[in-house]
C-alpha cells in the first residue's frame, strides 16, 4: 500500500507506527518496575525508550493539523468542524480511558479484601496516592497532574495523556489563529506554507521558555515540567511536518531511520540528563526534548510521502498496522497488566528482575484487553 494518503484515508504505515510507539513505552516501563533505570548508558538506554511518548505527541500534532493544511491550500474551502473534531476527539479518547480508571480502582479495591490465592495474582504496589473519591475525579477528568500525589498507580502512564489532552482542546483555536490570521487565508489568496512555518516555529518556543520558567529552584510546582507546555514543540513538529507534507516529494526512509537510531544512542549519554522523565536541569531537559522531537520526526517523515519503502511496508504491514489501530488500548492497560505479572512471577519492584521476561508477557498479556476495551468503545 501507499504512504500516501488522500483526504479521508487511513495510512496504514502511520498506523502501524503507534505499534512502535506504544512498545517503547511498555519496554522503558517495564525497566523501571524491574529496576534497570540505572544511572549508566546501558540504564539511561532503557529509559530512552520514553521516546515512544514523543512519537505520539508528534503523529497526533501530524495527523490533526492535516485537515487545516488542507483549508489553507484550497483557500475556497470550508475550514474542518471544530464540532466535529471534538466529538470524534471525546469519542475516541473518553470511553476507553474512563473505563481503564474504573477498571484499575476496582482492581485495588478488591486486593485489599481479596485471599491468599487471589491476592498473588493482583498488583503489590501499596498505590498510596490518588486513592479515594479525590483521587478518583482527578483520574477521571485527566487533572491528576496538576499538584504533586494524584498518580494512582496502574494509572501513572497516564501523566502524557493529560498533556495531550490540553493539545487536543488548544489545536482549534490554534489552527484557526495560524491558518487564518498568521497565513492570512482567504477566498482569493494562495496559500503560504512559509508563514505557517514561521507561526509554528514560534509556538515551538514555548517549551524551552516553559522549561526554564518552571526548573529546579524556581519556585514552580514541581509537576509543572510535566504540564502541556512543556511538550507543545512536539505536537508542533508534528503540525510543521503536515505543512512540509505538501512540500516534500521524496523522503528516504532509511537514511533518516539511520539518524533517528544514531540519535537515540546520543540521547542515552549524559547530555540528555539522568534516566527520569524530567532531567534535573533544563538544559538537559530541552536538549532531550530536542533529540526525542528529531527522533520522531525522522521515523514518521518517511511515512507521510508517496515514496514505496521497506520502512512503509513494514509499519504498514498487516500485524503491525493492527497492532497500531488498538495502541491506544495497549497504552491504556499495559501498567496495571505489568503490575499483574510482576505480582505473578513473584518479582519485587526494583528488584532487578529479567526485564525481557516482563516485557514480553506484558506485551502479549495487554493484547486481549487492549482488544477488547477497542471493541467495545
Amino acid at each position: 500500500m501507499s504512504t500516501a494518503a488522500t483526504a479521508g484515508q487511513r495510512v496504514a504505515s502511520l498506523t502501524g507506527i503507534r505499534a512502535f510507539a506504544a512498545f517503547a513505552v511498555l519496554v522503558t516501563h517495564a525497566a523501571y518496575w524491574t529496576g534497570h533505570y540505572s544511572d549508566d548508558y546501558p540504564g539511561r538506554l532503557w529509559a530512552r525508550a520514553e521516546v515512544g511518548v514523543a512519537i505520539f505527541f508528534v503523529l497526533s500534532g501530524y495527523l490533526l493539523f492535516r485537515p487545516w493544511v488542507r483549508s489553507a491550500t484550497q483557500p475556497s474551502a470550508a475550514l474542518p468542524s471544530s464540532t466535529t473534531y471534538f466529538i470524534h476527539r471525546a469519542r475516541r479518547i473518553l470511553p476507553a480511558y474512563w473505563l481503564t480508571v474504573i477498571v484499575v480502582y476496582l482492581v485495588y479495591a478488591m486486593r485489599d479484601h481479596a485471599g491468599p490465592s487471589l491476592a498473588r495474582w493482583l498488583p503489590t504496589d501499596p498505590a498510596t496516592y490518588g486513592t479515594g473519591w479525590g483521587g478518583f475525579v482527578r483520574n477521571m477528568t485527566l487533572t491528576q497532574v496538576y499538584g504533586f500525589g494524584h498518580l494512582h498507580a496502574g494509572l501513572t502512564q497516564m501523566w502524557s495523556l493529560a498533556a495531550e489532552v490540553v493539545y487536543y482542546l488548544m489545536l482549534p483555536p490554534l489552527a484557526w489563529l495560524l491558518v487564518v490570521v498568521v497565513s492570512r487565508r482567504s477566498p482569493t489568496s494562495g496559500w503560504r506554507p512559509d508563514l505557517l512555518i514561521a507561526g509554528l516555529a514560534a509556538v515551538m518556543l514555548v517549551s524551552p521558555i516553559w522549561t526554564f520558567a518552571v526548573a529546579i529552584g524556581s519556585g514552580a510546582d514541581t509537576t509543572a515540567r510535566l504540564w502541556a507546555p512543556a511538550f507543545v514543540a512536539w505536537f508542533a513538529a508534528g503540525m510543521m511536518l503536515a505543512v512540509c507534507r505538501d512540500l516534500i516529494r521524496r523522503w528516504p526512509a532509511w537514511p533518516s531511520v539511520s539518524i533517528a537510531v544514531v540519535l537515540f544512542a546520543v540521547s542515552a549519554s549524559t547530555i540528555a540528563g539522568g534516566p527520569t522523565i524530567i532531567p534535573d536541569t533544563a538544559p538537559q531537559t530541552v536538549v532531550k526534548h530536542l533529540l526525542y522531537l528529531l527522533i520522531s520526526v525522522a521515523l514518521i517523515g518517511p511515512l507521510t510521502v508517496a515514496d514505496d519503502t521497506a520502512w512503509s511496508r513494514l509499519c504498514g504491514s498487516r500485524p503491525v498496522a493492527w497492532l497500531g489501530e488498538i495502541s491506544y488500548e495497549i497504552f491504556l492497560v499495559h501498567v496495571i497488566v505489568l503490575e499483574c505479572v510482576m505480582a505473578a512471577f513473584r518479582y519485587r519492584t526494583f528488584g532487578g528482575d529479567s526485564v525481557l521476561v516482563v516485557v514480553a508477557v506484558t506485551a502479549l498479556a495487554s493484547i486481549p484487553p487492549a482488544w477488547a476495551l477497542h471493541r467495545l468503545t
